[in-house]
């Protein structure tokens, strides 16, 4: 951008949040030229049926690509309408065929379809993104599978994981995603006038050698689209529901993988990528805060508030249609590609880049693994016939009176506890009792973190290589 446009307000997502793919996916540009593509693809099909003469067409087509967005904005000031202001700039270039432009047609014939055409662009370049997201996870699961940590429930002190196994959650959840997102099945409006009944194609065609049905899957084989059965004047929006439904789960996921990151690195067991010349405070200049996992965490709270909106607009376009949706559309589509977007490439570089301190994993774990053998413990003790309550009330009370101990920094004193513990001692052998505090265990994170890593990265494979498309 240059200097001149900070002089007038501008969206972060014109130059802070997203990529230029995704942002050139909705530019103003690329709108105009997919409502061109539309109306290309009603000319041709009414070519077919003989309305629209081959001289016309080629004039039409001829002139497609010519947006002029300027010429067309100024004269929407006039009409107040942006799609006739369109309109009327492309009809002033076709000569010939500029009298057979949006024949039949009411504006969200145009409008529907050409949105469908952006997002189904846009969901491809997601999922691509979201595919090198869990190839990178996966690959951490993966050489992490053995790496030893504590895990912590209600943020405190539970029983040993591993890394791995913790991040094979993640890539679980992106994996369910994918599915969600492959789940979609875009269809246009097609082509079915003011209230979804085509009786303007109708009576466009009649006589003629197409019907109105005929008409339509004509133009959608031009678009390659399919269609809703039955429409209003717009596609059904409960469409744009269940594309918000998909990316807001996905920002879910997101936001729990950074905000474990965040937690972790809290405790110096992770620590996220941080550039050499990287300022992390204006006062504290030692400070190495985790800012791109917690940019993730406050852009993903806008995905729900989306999913919102486009509930509203469902339940709210009354009959055949209401313009409640018309003006929130502008805003949110576009912004909850490129929310997603901003977050899926920012968490990306975040696990690709991740410090793992293995030494300090090892350190927190050795300070509390004493608590976490008093399961196994349990275990052993009521396979020897003793009570499992009373040996759980038992080791509770030897457990709060170490609590004490740690928390004033010194050495825990469990082991030594239950040892000496007669109900215990009666039981289990020194040996038995030593056994159970000597190594984490950590039941089958390890295999289930390889297995589960294996699987997403094979997932992830099937989407190598994919492009995105342009509408022209």
């Amino acid at each position: 951008m240059g200097g001149e446009e900070f002089g007038n307000y501008q969206s972060p997502f014109s130059w802070r949040y997203g990529s230029p793919e995704m942002r050139s996916v909705f530019s103003e540009k690329r709108k105009r030229l997919a409502w061109r593509r539309v109306w290309v693809s009603l000319a041709k099909a009414e070519a077919k049926a003989g309305v629209v003469s081959s001289a016309e067409l080629k004039d039409i087509e001829a002139h497609a690509t010519a947006v002029d967005v300027a010429k067309a904005l100024a004269l929407e000031k006039e009409l107040r309408h942006d799609l006739m202001a369109e309109l009327k700039v492309y009809t002033s270039q076709c000569k010939k065929g500029g009298g057979k432009l949006h024949l039949g047609a009411t504006s969200m014939d145009v409008e529907d379809n050409a949105d469908v055409m952006l997002m189904k662009e846009a969901l491809s370049l997601v999922k691509a993104r979201a595919a090198a997201l869990l190839k990178v996870v996966a690959s951490q699961a993966k050489n992490h599978a053995k790496t030893p940590c504590l895990g912590l429930t209600h943020l405190q002190p539970a029983e040993p994981t591993t890394l791995g196994y913790r991040f094979a959650q993640y890539a679980q959840d992106i994996t369910a995603d994918l599915d969600a997102l492959d789940a979609l099945h875009l269809k246009g409006k097609g082509l079915k006038g003011a209230v979804g009944t085509s009786a303007s194609y109708v009576a466009l065609l009649h006589g003629r050698k197409m019907n109105a049905e005929q008409l339509e899957a004509a133009f959608l084989s031009e678009l390659k689209l399919d269609a809703f059965e039955v429409a209003t004047q717009t596609y059904p929006r409960k469409q744009d529901l269940l594309v918000m439904q998909a990316l807001s789960s996905l920002s879910q996921t997101l936001h729990k993988m950074c905000l474990d990151v965040r937690i972790m690195q809290s405790r110096f067991e992770v620590l996220e990528p941080f550039g050499s010349k990287q300022v992390g405070s204006s006062a504290m200049p030692f400070k190495r805060n985790p800012i791109s996992c917690e940019r993730v965490c406050s852009l993903s709270r806008l995905l729900p508030a989306y999913e919102a909106i486009a509930w509203h607009n469902a339940a709210n376009s009354a009959l055949e249609r209401t313009l409640d949706d018309s003006a929130n559309r502008r805003i949110f589509v576009p912004e909850a590609f490129l929310t997603t977007d901003e977050m899926l490439s920012v968490a990306t570089r975040v696990f690709d880049g991740l410090f793992v301190n293995e030494a300090q994993l090892r350190r927190n774990l050795d300070a509390f693994n004493a608590f976490a053998a008093s399961e196994p413990l349990l275990m052993k003790l009521a396979e020897k016939g003793a009570s499992r309550q009373e040996m759980h009330e038992l080791i509770r009370r030897c457990s709060l009176r170490a609590w004490e101990d740690v928390q004033q920094g010194k050495r825990n004193p469990l082991p030594e506890m239950l040892g000496q513990a007669t109900e215990i001692r009666r039981r289990l052998s020194d040996a038995e009792i030593a056994t159970a505090f000597e190594q984490p265990h950590f039941g089958e994170a390890e295999r289930k973190a390889k297995d589960v890593a294996e699987k997403a990265l094979k997932r992830a494979s099937q989407y190598a290589g994919v492009k995105t498309g342009e509408v022209f």
